[in-house]
């Protein structure tokens, strides 16, 4: 299901994403990939959440290929089309309703996965958890468009947070 998943990703991208400026998106494409890395590295023995894939098992047979997929699929569609559009909007409350659409979309996104067996929740988490996390994300990526350093520096608190609310002991650490 995550195949069809990214395809449709894709194919969203393909047509409202903002290819034609796609450097300017890179560096916030790679922040957001090279945050989802750092927690499938820091994670690997103490996961918070997994993927699991049920439609084409030999095609992502694990965790750590759907996570990659997605990475490299999912990630980039999405910030090309959430920052083409959150910027085009220049009122306060149209990026704030763009915001919340995206916030939205991938949570009910993980609601649907969770309920279809593609994702499980371990450790404590919940979509609770997800919620939050998945606002924080979205509110850092217009800033980091803009200030990357302001959104390297605003990142830390909240993932030393997490670290120690899920309280994840040094010794899984990879």
């Amino acid at each position: 299901m995550h195949v069809v998943y990214n395809l449709i990703f894709l194919l969203i991208a393909w047509k409202w994403g903002d290819w034609k400026n796609w450097e300017k998106y890179y560096p916030t494409i790679l922040f957001f990939i090279v945050g989802d890395l750092l927690h499938n590295f820091i994670m690997y023995n103490h996961h918070v959440w997994v993927f699991h894939e049920n439609l084409l098992p030999e095609l992502l047979p694990n965790h750590t290929f759907i996570s990659l997929v997605i990475m490299f699929v999912c990630y980039p569609a999405t910030i090309l089309i959430y920052l083409k559009y959150f910027f085009r909007t220049k009122s306060m409350i149209g990026r704030a309703l763009q915001y919340g659409f995206w916030v939205a979309f991938y949570l009910v996104v993980e609601y649907v996965n969770l309920h279809l067996g593609l994702i499980s929740h371990h450790n404590n988490w919940h979509m609770g958890w997800s919620t939050l996390f998945v606002m924080v994300m979205f509110a850092l990526f217009p800033i980091h468009y803009k200030k990357p350093l302001v959104a390297l520096i605003l990142s830390i608190p909240f993932v030393l947070f997490l670290w120690f609310q899920f309280d994840i002991p040094i010794e899984k650490l990879k």
